[in-house]
């Protein structure tokens, strides 16, 4: 571990704040004492903004902004004295009628709106974004499990387009703009590439890899699928280490190794055997396949211990239910 920033007194500043991870992340800020400067798109919009003003510390070092990924110059005044900046926000869903307009622009467009903001102001140290996996793995090439993904590998647009994966199109096009961005104006940036995130909500809202497992409760099957999941947590506490060590750099993947759905129910039958979850596999509909492992050699350098898949599916079961009575009865 290299020499770290100290935190005390020092704002950053978070995009999309009342997201999934982005939730956890300034909840972990004001817990290392920053003072952060939160954006959200409605500030008045109490499902998006009341449990962030009940977290520890954000009376005092919270502020909430209005900020909207495609107005130019929307971020010069928040992020305006910040020596962080935490980019997460970005749409995340995968059934786009016009992905160009929903997932893209919004992607690409937003990353450099904010990119542009922070090329303005000398205080900032470091830009940490919030990339995807999905930047990373879809290559078109086939994955065996033995094969090992490292932060080499970038998806290909092409194959994404071709593919109709469109969110993972989003998450690749925005990290290639940035990068370039960042080398032409001397940004010390760097990207996190998570799997799908689980673990306890603090957002009332259901974010959708959450709602993958909601969805497996009462379903007839669960879906042929593999995926690498990570806990929110984990994901949080890597934005974190990978700002404040100042030896880091570049792009870190944070994955655990890929779990097929059978697996998955397997692990939440034993947690909860009254939940009501299918015992068959939808062969007939082959989802995302990603059955390789994922290199945690530079994401273990900042300090990362992965929580226990079994503890993240519990956790997530425990907040769905809290925040989904109706639905989850255990």
């Amino acid at each position: 571990m290299g020499a770290t920033i100290n935190q005390s007194q020092n704002v950053v500043c978070v995009t999309g704040a009342s997201g999934f991870i982005a939730s956890w992340l300034v909840k972990l800020l004001l817990q290392h004492g920053y003072t952060v400067k939160a954006t959200v798109r409605d500030p008045r919009d109490k499902k998006k903004t009341d449990h962030l003003l009940a977290l520890d510390g954000a009376k005092e070092r919270l502020q909430l902004f209005k900020a909207e990924l495609l107005d130019e110059g929307a971020f010069d005044s928040i992020v305006d004295g910040c020596i962080g900046v935490f980019h997460t926000a970005s749409p995340c869903f995968h059934n786009a009628k016009d992905p160009q307009g929903e997932l893209i622009d919004p992607a690409v467009k937003g990353t450099l709106n904010v990119l542009r903001s922070c090329a303005k102001v000398p205080s900032i140290k470091r830009v940490i974004i919030t990339s995807s996996l999905g930047a990373v793995v879809f290559t078109g090439k086939p994955l065996a499990d033995e094969d090992i993904v490292d932060e080499t590998w970038f998806s290909d647009p092409d194959f994404c387009e071709k593919s109709k994966l469109w969110y993972m199109l989003s998450k690749t096009l925005a990290e290639k703009a940035a990068w370039k961005f960042a080398e032409e104006h001397g940004i010390d940036m760097i990207t996190i590439h998570p799997g799908v995130v689980c673990g306890p909500l603090i957002q009332p809202t259901l974010n959708m890899s959450c709602g993958l497992i909601l969805n497996l409760i009462g379903a007839e099957k669960f879906p042929n699928e593999t995926l690498p999941w990570i806990d929110v947590r984990d994901v949080a506490n890597a934005h974190i280490l990978a700002f404040e060590n100042r030896s880091a750099c570049g792009r870190y993947c944070i994955a655990g190794k890929p779990m097929h759905s059978s697996k998955l129910m397997q692990i939440l039958r034993e947690l909860y055997p009254a939940l009501n979850l299918p015992e068959k596999c939808d062969d007939e509909i082959q989802l995302i396949n990603i059955p390789c492992q994922f290199s945690s050699e530079r994401v273990e350098s900042l300090g990362i211990n992965f929580t226990p898949l079994e503890l993240s599916l519990k956790d997530t079961v425990e907040s769905l239910k809290q925040n989904n009575p109706s639905l989850i009865r255990v």
